[in-house]
């Protein structure tokens, strides 16, 4: 490819980035004004334009228990029971829905010849946090007791999620290793997961804080308003004065920038300085400790008997360390971890690819392809 294509290319990508990214100040503007909330602008807008029929695939709503599902399923007949995907949407559980990823199902049931179950959990702030975790492990664990009911092979299930979908996934299937009433997961599929809430200031926070769409002061209010906390504390949180010492202790062993390979500090890292403990600060976001919220600190028990994994992470990402952080400690206790870094990537790389197809992002249909030949081997 020359270099006349290479700079359209990435001049296509900075502008999309540039419209992604004033649309997010829209959002808030509308809700300083009191127009709409910024939550129910971001709901329209990942919504987008449904895409056309689909003359591959039969698609038809479900409930699951009392969930709202999709099911995609391959219309090319099978001799053999297929593989099934739980897919957990991104949106911090305040946005995104079955419809914003339409794509996403269509393209893994298509591309992978699955079976594939998009969640629609219900959502914050209307439905509290863990609502949104509940949903998912009820309909998971409603697809494992039926699988055969829609031609799935019940020990190949697999559950999927990007970003706060990401870390519904690592949490479903934390959830499941004790369950001999259910049969294992097959693997789990985390695509940019958040994973912790213990340090802001990892390599990857430093370094794109400032990167579009997912800035690091945007990740700790959505987080906030997820909890439906104010907004006020957000500058305590991230100066990390919600730790007592010894959960600093505890964690460190798991959450450390120390194990975070050195080629990635390269951009200028620097240790982070400590702050004074507040008990108000802690007290207020004590579910942040929660290993639903954030499962990189779950016992080493729970993480020893886990599904394998395949990880996804961005290099312009501020999400990107949690990714790193989360495959060294299954590796750790023997859990196979499939890896795709994607050098230039950033944050929604592979939720933007379906956009319509008008933005064509190289590096998330990368992504979509690692992923699909990672389901292939399932």
């Amino acid at each position: 490819m020359n270099m006349k294509i290479l700079k359209v290319i990435k001049k296509s990508v900075m502008h999309s980035l540039a419209v992604l990214f004033y649309l997010l100040l829209i959002g808030r503007l509308l809700e300083k004004v009191g127009i709409t909330s910024e939550v129910q602008f971001l709901r329209i807008i990942m919504d987008g334009i449904p895409p056309l029929e689909d003359k591959h695939l039969f698609i038809k709503d479900l409930r699951f228990e009392k969930v709202k599902v999709r099911i995609y399923q391959p219309k090319i007949p099978t001799t053999s029971q297929r593989r099934g995907i739980l897919y957990f949407h991104g949106g911090v559980g305040l946005f995104g829905s079955i419809r914003a990823y339409e794509r996403t199902c269509r393209y893994f049931a298509r591309k992978s010849n699955s079976v594939v179950v998009s969640v629609g959990y219900r959502l914050a702030p209307e439905h509290p946090y863990p609502t949104q975790f509940e949903d998912c492990l009820a309909a998971t664990i409603h697809f494992m007791r039926t699988a055969q009911d829609y031609g799935v092979d019940p020990s190949r299930i697999i559950i999927c999620g990007d970003s706060s979908g990401g870390t519904l996934t690592a949490a479903v299937a934390q959830a499941l290793v004790n369950r001999r009433d259910l049969p294992k997961l097959r693997a789990q599929i985390l695509i940019y997961p958040f994973l912790q809430s213990v340090n802001f200031n990892l390599p990857s926070y430093q370094q794109n804080e400032g990167v579009p769409i997912l800035l690091k002061q945007r990740i700790l209010a959505l987080g906030l308003k997820y909890l439906n906390r104010d907004l006020s504390i957000m500058e305590a949180v991230s100066k990390h004065s919600h730790i007592p010492e010894d959960l600093q202790l505890k964690y460190q062993k798991w959450v450390n920038p120390d194990y975070i390979p050195h080629e990635f500090k390269s951009r200028g890292y620097k240790p982070s300085t400590t702050h004074p403990f507040s008990e108000e600060i802690y007290t207020l976001v004590k579910p942040v400790f929660d290993t639903v919220f954030s499962p990189l600190i779950a016992e080493d028990s729970v993480i020893a008997q886990l599904p394998e994994a395949f990880i996804l992470t961005c290099e312009f990402d501020v999400l990107r360390d949690d990714g790193l952080l989360y495959k060294k400690r299954l590796e750790d206790h023997g859990i196979k971890v499939t890896w795709c870094h994607l050098q230039e990537g950033f944050h929604g790389t592979v939720f933007l690819a379906f956009w319509g197809r008008v933005i064509a992002f190289q590096s998330g249909n990368k992504g979509l392809k690692k992923i699909v030949n990672f389901l292939r081997l399932m």
